[in-house]
Parts: structure tokens; sequence; C-alpha cells
């Protein structure tokens, strides 16, 4: 169950999630105010906050050891 806790806690989760809703929406509706361009500029950004994030929990756990 903690497990289940950290994921739905994590904001390399939700930001994942943010982007894949953007992509099944853009996909579904063609008329989605979101052109291709915009959208790979979000989805770039999303890669880079995920990225980041990722390496300062390695940080946070390298101090903690």
């Amino acid at each position: 169950m903690n497990k289940w806790i950290q994921l739905f806690g994590s904001r390399k989760f939700w930001a994942a999630m943010v982007g894949l809703v953007l992509v099944i929406v853009r996909t579904a509706c063609a008329d989605f105010p979101l052109d291709d361009e915009a959208l790979i500029g979000t989805l770039s950004v999303l890669a880079a906050y995920i990225l980041g994030v990722a390496i300062e929990d390695n940080g946070l756990r390298r101090q903690q050891q």
C-alpha cells in the first residue's frame, strides 16, 4: 500500500499523467486548440521537469546516506 501512496504523491507521476492526458485529448479531439508545435513544446517542458525532479530526488537520496 505504501508504494501506491508514494506513486500518487510523486510529482513525476503527475507530470507524466498531464502529458498523457494532453496527448490523448489532442488525438481524440481534432478541434482541440493546441497545434502540434505547442503540444511538442509542452511535452518537452514536462519531460525537462520530470528529469529535473529525478535529478533532485537522486541528490536528496545521496545526502541522506
